[in-house]
């Protein structure tokens, strides 16, 4: 009788600890008010589009470092001064055409037209494998123009990808705060200059923060907060591309988090070789892919009001944007916490 009673308390305690770990309970901490109050902000005319090295860019660096801060992120950009949220780079287009980042400035003989730009880093240390860096990235960049006094806000392309990369760290946060954090670190990294040629995620893959050969995949939100017209009647997806170019693996922990807790429609449809829009190509995980490390790229397609000056926050689907973002977290969860990174595969380039 003792030795049932023992046993019973051993799985009893175990499934006790199980459920504690739970990752739902912190996926609701990403809630659609917490999205709406940052995109309002993000993507609102103050900022007048985010164009890199704007005023109105930096406003968004301050604010997502500031959001970094309240929720006990880490700062890990190493300064003169200290630890900062803000890494730096310089950039210019010295023929009018295609911009350039530029590593070292001091060895430019005409420093006209020098753009002054910063990626956002914030950082949760994750428990015995904390050497092991998970990155989460979107651009909080956007095109920056207007048309008689109309602002092009980019509330989706990419506030929304921002304020999920901002929701996502909370949750991470508040499970850190509950004693139950990851086991690998945790990379929130928010760039700019992508609209101008990945400029900020190619920055950080040449100087990076944490070294690339610990970076184990990054989870990349680029626009997720509408729909596009081939959904129309069937709202509830997302496109995945690139989850399986790499890395087998991720792309099978991928589907599991979504069969297991989301649900979504995981639409394929730019990831086929040859597809003609090379979408796995043109936003900030290709840095990461072509150093070898395994990505996914979450994407809501495109739709009529894309680099146009109607893509505001009063279109943004935001039961949808929280759903894909709880997909990421969950995605997220399970790579931070499984034993093994997961594999590149050997017959990946």
């Amino acid at each position: 009788m003792r030795i049932f009673l023992s046993f019973f308390l051993i799985f009893f305690t175990a499934s006790i600890l199980k459920a504690q770990y739970s990752p739902q309970e912190f996926a609701n901490t990403i809630s659609v008010e917490d999205l709406r109050k940052n995109l309002e902000f993000i993507a609102s005319d103050s900022l007048k589009g985010r164009l890199t090295g704007s005023e109105g860019q930096r406003i968004a660096a301050h604010y997502i470092a500031g959001y970094f801060k309240e929720n006990k992120l880490l700062p890990v950009v190493k300064t003169d001064s200290g630890n900062s949220y803000l890494q730096q780079f310089y950039c210019r287009s010295p023929y009018g055409l295609n911009y350039q980042v530029l590593y070292d400035i001091t060895k430019i003989r005409n420093p006209k037209n020098i753009i002054t730009s910063h990626n956002v880093l914030g950082f949760i240390e994750g428990t015995d494998k904390k050497d092991e860096i998970l990155i989460i990235s979107s651009h909080y960049d956007h095109i920056g123009q207007t048309k008689q006094g109309i602002v092009f806000n980019g509330a989706d392309d990419d506030g929304s990808g921002t304020v999920a990369v901002m929701a996502i760290a909370k949750a991470f946060s508040k499970a850190k705060e509950e004693g139950k954090g990851p086991r690998r670190s945790i990379l929130f990294l928010t760039v700019s200059g992508e609209e101008q040629g990945l400029l900020g995620s190619e920055y950080y893959t040449e100087q990076p923060v944490f070294p690339l050969v610990n970076t184990v995949c990054d989870l990349n939100i680029d626009m997720i907060g509408r729909f596009d017209p081939h959904h129309k009647k069937a709202t509830d997806y997302v496109y995945l591309i690139g989850s399986d170019k790499l890395s087998s693996q991720l792309h099978s922990i991928s589907e599991t988090a979504n069969q297991t807790y989301t649900h979504l429609n995981l639409d394929y449809s730019y990831n086929v070789e040859n597809e003609p829009n090379q979408f796995y190509y043109r936003s900030d995980h290709y840095n990461f892919a072509r150093k070898g490390i395994p990505i996914i790229f979450y994407f809501d397609g495109v739709h009529e009001d894309y680099h146009q000056s109607t893509d505001d926050v009063e279109k943004i689907d935001f039961n949808l944007l929280q759903k894909r973002a709880r997909l990421v977290f969950y995605t997220a969860w399970e790579i931070a916490n499984r034993e093994n990174r997961p594999l590149v595969d050997s017959n990946k380039p």
